[in-house]
């Protein structure tokens, strides 16, 4: 018998996971969110195998699990793994990179209609009596403007087929990893991101999270946008200086953001940028479908059963 811990379990149950790893008779134990550090430190202690949706997998963690051979996140992310130090204890760390693409995309491009167009402004104030807004909140058309995209992997290509229906004149990619040729082949035009903030009237944000992204929308990149730009993020939140985004937003200096993703989730409702007009917020939801929860539990344990079998993960990240 294999013991798997999930650590702030997020589905409603694990039966995708148990018929995957039915051959080694896994027995998942979940820790809901509020499990105190202790009772995680005890649980992981004799764990073959970790999978983890957003909670820190710190070297505490790894230094308890003393016979865990992976550490699986539950998503494509992996800024909260120290990934090192569990290199360093020859614990394997896969991910799910290849999940909810699709799904990301489609929310990434709903935030961007729904926040240009101020929907969840114009539905409260409909319910509230307040009708004909007009001219005194200009809304921009989207059509013949100039779209940017900053990063370019499977969630951002995805993005761009999407979006490139709504009839952008220029799409603009920030990406260090895209090289010109194989942007210009897709139609795409590879830029810095100084350009892209500059000329782009919407921009979506899709770069993951490390030392060199954190805050790269900061308050010198907020400047450069148009007064009438769309900022979305369903990346991460710790790309964008919260802070800053809030003082663009509240002084009118860009038109409005979508934001699916904060520093610190879940987000106070306090939090300032929730009590802005011009944002529209989700709670980190652009990954979900019905479907893509299926294809989520089901890839993350088939890289637990990889390494369940001594072979290595398919998506290993702390090589």
């Amino acid at each position: 018998m294999k013991k798997v811990v999930v650590i702030e379990p997020g589905y409603l149950d694990y039966e995708e996971e148990k018929r995957v790893l039915a051959a080694f008779n896994a027995h998942f134990v979940a820790l809901p969110v509020g499990t105190s550090k202790a009772d995680i430190l005890t649980e992981v202690a004799d764990a073959d195998a970790i999978m983890v949706r957003e909670a820190i997998v710190n070297r505490d963690i790894i230094d308890a699990a003393q016979q865990c051979r992976v550490i699986v996140r539950y998503g494509v992310g992996v800024d909260n793994i120290d990934l090192t130090y569990a290199k360093e204890k020859s614990i394997y760390v896969a991910n799910v990179p290849d999940y909810g693409s699709e799904d990301v995309a489609e929310h990434a491009v709903a935030l961007m209609i729904a926040a240009t167009r101020r929907i969840a402004q114009r539905d409260k104030d409909v319910r509230n009596g307040i009708w004909g807004v007009g001219q005194r909140e200009p809304i921009p058309r989207m059509g013949g403007k100039t779209l940017g995209i900053v990063g370019f992997g499977r969630i951002a290509q995805c993005f761009f087929q999407k979006a490139r229906g709504l009839g952008f004149t220029s799409i603009l990619v920030s990406d260090p990893a895209l090289s010109v040729s194989e942007a210009e082949k897709v139609g795409v035009t590879k830029v810095d991101l100084t350009v892209l903030f500059q000329e782009s009237d919407f921009i979506s944000l899709h770069a993951p999270l490390n030392e060199h992204t954190r805050h790269m929308v900061n308050a010198d990149v907020l400047n450069l946008m148009k007064p009438m730009a769309v900022l979305v993020n369903t990346g991460r939140g710790g790309l964008v200086d919260e802070q800053a985004l809030f003082q663009a937003l509240k002084e009118n200096r860009i038109h409005a953001a979508g934001i699916d993703v904060f520093e610190q989730e879940p987000v106070n409702k306090d939090h300032p940028l929730l009590a802005l007009p011009n944002v529209i917020c989700t709670d980190h939801t652009g990954w979900y479908t019905e479907e893509s929860v299926v294809d989520l539990q089901h890839k993350g344990a088939q890289e637990v059963f990889r390494v369940f079998q001594n072979d290595e993960p398919k998506n290993w990240v702390n090589k």
